[in-house]
C-alpha cells in the first residue's frame, strides 16, 4: 500500500457560507468533558503501544471487549443528490456510473430487515441520497421505519438535513437513531463539500437530539486531512453535548470519477490511532468500524478492534460501495474470538 506524510500542510479554501438562517436552541444539555483540538493531537502523537493500551483500559471500563454490534446499511434511495461532497459516488456532479433510483417500498425494505436480522444484525440502518428530504419524503420514509421495528430490529436513518418537525415524524415511526456525520473538521470542509455549511450539520444533529432520537454521527479520515484536522475532527465529535452514542470513522473509499479517486492511501495505523482517540475521548460510545473495511485486511481490522472499536456496518454492500461478505467477517470475528452483542445505548 502506498503512503503520505499525513502531516503535509492542507492549503485550506474559506468555507461558502449560504444565506444566513436561525439554527436550532438545543433542549438538553450535558455535562462533560471539553476536548481541545491540542489535547485530541496529543492523544494521536502517543507512541503506539501506549496509546492502544490507553484506549483499551477506556473501552474495558464501559463495554465487554470481546462483543461487536453488527449493523447492516441499505441504500433506500439511491444517486441524484444535488449535494458536491467530494468522495460521494451519488452525486450528481460527478460521473461515476450510479444511476438515480426511487424510494424504495415498505415490502422490499422489509425483506432486507427481516435477511439481516436472519444474518445476526441487531440494526438496520437507511441511507436516501437527499440534500434535505420534503415532508412527504419524511412520510414515506417513516413507513419504512416502522416496517423495520416489525422486524425488532433498531432502526437508524440517514436521509441528509432535516427540517423542523422531521425527526418528530421519524422519532413517532419509532426511529432508534439518526445518523448525520460532520465528515472533516471545520477548518478542511470546505475542502471537501461547498453546498451545505458546517453549521447545517450541527443544526440537523440538534434537531434529532431535541426530537429525543440518539445520535449516529462520526466523520472520514484519510481525504488529505492532516493529523491535526483529524484532531479537529474527534473534538468537534466529543465536545457535542452529550457526544454521539454512535461514532462511525469511515476510510475513504475512493470511486473512479470523484474528486477523491486518486488521494493517496493514509497509513493505515493513523487510521487505527483515530478509532483509538474516539474511543478514549467518546468512552461510551459505540465506535463503528465503517466504510473501507475491505481494504484494509484482518490484521488491521484487528487493530482496530483492539483500540476500541465495536461495532461495524455488516453485509456485502455499504450504500453503493462494496465490504466484505457476511461469512468473511463472520470467520474473522470467531478468529478474534468476539462475538455479536447488542448495543447498549
Amino acid at each position: 500500500m502506498t503512503t503520505c506524510t499525513t502531516e503535509a500542510t492542507v492549503a485550506a479554501q474559506p468555507l461558502q457560507f449560504h444565506p444566513p438562517h436561525k439554527s436550532p436552541v438545543a433542549k438538553h444539555a450535558v455535562a462533560q468533558r471539553v476536548w481541545t483540538v491540542a489535547e485530541v493531537q496529543a492523544l494521536l502523537e502517543l507512541p503506539f503501544s501506549d496509546l492502544i493500551f490507553q484506549a483499551q483500559t477506556v473501552h474495558r471500563a464501559h463495554f465487554d471487549p470481546n462483543q461487536v454490534e453488527l449493523a447492516t446499511l441499505l441504500s433506500v434511495k439511491t444517486g441524484g443528490c444535488p449535494e458536491d461532497c467530494g468522495y460521494c459516488p451519488q452525486s450528481v456532479h460527478f460521473d461515476t456510473g450510479v444511476e438515480a433510483g426511487k424510494l424504495m417500498g415498505v415490502d422490499q425494505v422489509r425483506e432486507a430487515a427481516e435477511r439481516a436480522k436472519s444474518a445476526g444484525a441487531t440494526r438496520f440502518c437507511m441511507g436516501a441520497a437527499w440534500r434535505a428530504p420534503k415532508d412527504r419524503d419524511v412520510a414515506a420514509v417513516a413507513e419504512l421505519v416502522k416496517a423495520v421495528k416489525n422486524t425488532g430490529l433498531e432502526a437508524c436513518c440517514t436521509l441528509g438535513m432535516l427540517d423542523e418537525g422531521h425527526a418528530e415524524v421519524l422519532r413517532d415511526a419509532g426511529l432508534d437513531y439518526y445518523n448525520h456525520n460532520l465528515d472533516t473538521a471545520p477548518d478542511f470542509y470546505g475542502e471537501i463539500i461547498s453546498t451545505r455549511d458546517f453549521q447545517d450539520r450541527l443544526d440537523t444533529l440538534v434537531r434529532v437530539r431535541n426530537a429525543g432520537i440518539s445520535v449516529c454521527c462520526g466523520g472520514i479520515v484519510g481525504m488529505g486531512e492532516s493529523r491535526l484536522q483529524r484532531a479537529g475532527l474527534i473534538a468537534e465529535l466529543a465536545n457535542l453535548a452529550p457526544y454521539p452514542e454512535s461514532v462511525p470513522i469511515n476510510h475513504l473509499v475512493k470511486v473512479a470519477g470523484t474528486p477523491m479517486a486518486d488521494q493517496p492511501d493514509l497509513d493505515p495505523l493513523e487510521f487505527v490511532r483515530t478509532i483509538a482517540v474516539a474511543r478514549i475521548t467518546m468512552p461510551k460510545a459505540r465506535v463503528r468500524l465503517s466504510a473501507g473495511r475491505q481494504s484494509m485486511g484482518d490484521a488491521v481490522q484487528a487493530l482496530c478492534f483492539v483500540a476500541g472499536a465495536n461495532s461495524i456496518f455488516y453485509g456485502e454492500k455499504l450504500l453503493t460501495t462494496p465490504n466484505p461478505d457476511v461469512d468473511a467477517d463472520m470467520a474473522l470475528l470467531q478468529r478474534l474470538g468476539l462475538k455479536a452483542a447488542r448495543s447498549q445505548v
